[in-house]
């Protein structure tokens, strides 16, 4: 899935990714993509084809697969519209800030900014989203757990830690219960098992 590639790091990424990373990886990526803009025709007839196993995360995927055949990028981008863009406000605002604080452009942003620095990571000209939205920041998770922004040994723990678990649990759990939210409840399904299943994860030993 096409990622919104804003950042980029100035860090060559390592070698050697293995096969759980780099599911993990298309999992925060798929999100990225789904929560910074609707799904075009030709990704709504990809997801439609998602199947899935008897694992809390196969049933997730498969029930998205369900949304997406029943859907269509009209509704898709209705709905999209209607949670996160609204005349004015959409009904969800997807930032870290807000959840964490009540209010945007808060300290979770300064904080976000100062771990970007220390990653190497700039943000692309032209793009004035604030950095603590959702999808940046399962953007920056792809990268970091998929080896394209390379960083010391435990950065996507620490980066999740610290930047995600406080808060994306209560919004993807927004998500799912939205009164606008259809094919969107279900990528808030999707977020909220996956993102249960990395807290279980990095609260192992490393």
């Amino acid at each position: 899935m096409d990622q919104m590639q804003e950042f980029r790091s100035h860090i060559y990424p390592p070698c050697g990714i293995d096969e759980i990373d780099r599911a993990r990886a298309r999992e925060y990526a798929l999100l990225a993509t789904l929560l910074s803009r609707s799904p075009n025709a030709e990704m709504i007839g990809r997801l439609a084809l998602v199947g899935g196993d008897a694992t809390p995360l196969g049933t997730v995927h498969a029930a998205l697969g369900q949304a997406a055949a029943r859907t269509d990028e009209a509704r898709a981008a209705r709905e999209f519209f209607d949670l996160f863009t609204g005349l004015g406000q959409g009904e969800l605002l997807p930032y870290a800030s807000h959840y964490l604080t009540g209010s945007l452009y808060g300290r979770p942003l300064a904080r976000l900014r100062e771990a970007f620095q220390r990653l190497g990571i700039e943000r692309r000209t032209g793009h004035s989203e604030p950095e603590d939205h959702v999808a940046i920041l399962c953007e920056i998770m792809a990268g970091l757990v998929g080896g394209d922004i390379a960083g010391p040994a435990g950065s996507d723990r620490a980066f999740f830690n610290e930047h995600l678990a406080p808060w994306i649990g209560r919004f993807f759990a927004d998500l799912e219960l939205a009164q606008s939210a259809d094919f969107y409840a279900r990528v808030g399904s999707l977020g909220w098992v996956f993102v249960g299943i990395e807290v279980e994860a990095f609260a192992l030993p490393a």
